[in-house]
């Protein structure tokens, strides 16, 4: 991703800044694990989609003082000895260059900096990031700072600049979809790897490790999320991660897996026997959903509500249930099928965006229909990610077989 783009992320934000005004994000940084072992870091991606720096211990400061900007990127001293241990930390030319940012200081004067300009500027608004996604979630580094800047400077009124971003973050620019293509286009290779090395009595995760294999191949560096690989009755259970059952001749397995790509997730979902044939029940099942698919993608196009896509969905879903007398009326269906149809996709997996709004040009948002019907040991779930286009949506995963006729030729060459 070019430092135009992200250039042009802080240049939309500050939109939303009045005048006197601070904006501050911070980058975060890797809690513990245990004893002196850290979690793998990971850019907090607001911060991330208006710098492109994807190190810790690293600091946004925008001011707009009398219709004047200063961006300033606050980053770490070099540190010789330290380094030797971890790695080179990033130069001033370094984060200039993927942040597009010309005024970089050490995060030693942070402080300072801020100090300085609330004492000679009457300086009235505060913007963090203060997302918070339940009532108990730890602390952020904003939230921190947030109750340090009450207590020292009560007269700044402190704003959440969270939603703001997100709106910007809702509606894909064309480098944005080029990431995500790229993710989705390596999960693929990785789907096609586990489908062609899966056999009945393996363990699921010898299977997963056929994808792991090719996304490490690929450059990948993290995961979109814990891959699900769920064989027979596990797939009845929505976020089964274990990974740890062995599987059986006529089992299907279910695959929710997707590779991430300089932060850009793809999330794909695919069903398939690991025999390599479906049985005439798993057959009127598996069609089931992937006419759920079909009948809601048939709907997505700019101004339709994102609530009417799992409305449709469930009409799907419920009428093929019927059919098969598995249901008499459609209030049975949550029994079967009990989750949303939909999420956006973008820098998070479950991305940023409300489900109250009505869809727009250039979102991108999956389509997971599934069924789980735990007393047949059956659970499958199809998901495919797609971009709303003018007129209707684009399925970015177009090029992953999903059809029972490939699948089962795919498995049986």
């Amino acid at each position: 991703m070019k430092k135009e783009f992200f250039t042009r992320n802080r240049e939309n934000i500050l939109e939303s800044m009045k005048d006197q005004s601070i904006l501050i994000l911070f980058a975060g940084t890797a809690p513990q694990k245990s004893a002196d072992e850290a979690y793998a870091f990971t850019p907090n991606r607001n911060f991330y989609y208006m710098t492109g720096i994807s190190r810790e211990n690293m600091i946004l400061m925008i001011t707009k003082i009398n219709g004047k900007i200063n961006q300033m990127l606050f980053i770490e001293k070099a540190d010789p000895v330290l380094e030797k241990w971890v790695g080179k930390r990033m130069t001033e030319e370094e984060a200039k260059e993927a942040s597009g940012i010309a005024n970089i200081q050490f995060i030693e004067g942070f402080e300072d900096n801020f100090a300085r300009l609330m004492l000679n500027y009457d300086m009235k608004k505060l913007y963090l990031d203060l997302e918070k996604v339940s009532f108990d979630s730890i602390p952020t580094a904003s939230h921190m700072f947030a109750k340090t800047i009450a207590g020292k400077y009560p007269q700044l009124k402190i704003k959440n600049i969270y939603q703001d971003i997100c709106s910007l973050r809702l509606i894909k620019t064309e480098e944005e979809i080029a990431e995500i293509r790229k993710a989705i286009e390596i999960t693929n290779e990785g789907i096609k790897s586990l489908m062609t090395n899966a056999k009945p009595g393996m363990m699921e995760y010898q299977i997963e490790a056929n994808f792991d294999f090719v996304l490490k191949c690929a450059g990948v560096t993290d995961y979109a999320f814990k891959t699900i690989a769920a064989s027979g009755v596990n797939a009845t259970v929505l976020h089964y991660s274990q990974n740890n059952t062995k599987t059986e001749h006529k089992d299907l397995i279910l695959f929710d897996l997707g590779a991430q790509w300089n932060y850009y997730n793809a999330d794909i979902s695919r069903t398939f026997p690991l025999n390599g044939k479906f049985t005439e029940r798993q057959k009127e099942i598996y069609n089931i959903v992937l006419k759920a698919m079909d009948d809601t993608m048939a709907v997505i196009k700019p101004g339709v509500p994102f609530a009417k896509l799992n409305e449709t969905a469930r009409k799907s879903l419920a009428g093929g249930l019927k059919t098969l007398g598995i249901i008499k009326d459609d209030s049975e269906l949550s029994k079967y099928y009990f989750h949303s149809v939909s999420h956006y996709l973008g820098l998070d997996t479950h991305d940023v965006g409300s489900r109250e709004a009505e869809l727009k040009e250039g979102m991108v948002l999956t389509v997971e229909p599934g069924l789980y019907i735990e007393e047949e040991k059956i659970g499958i779930r199809i998901e495919d990610d797609v971009l709303v286009t003018e007129n209707g949506c684009e399925n970015l995963a177009k090029n992953i077989i999903k059809s029972i006729e490939n699948i089962e030729e795919f498995m049986n060459r």
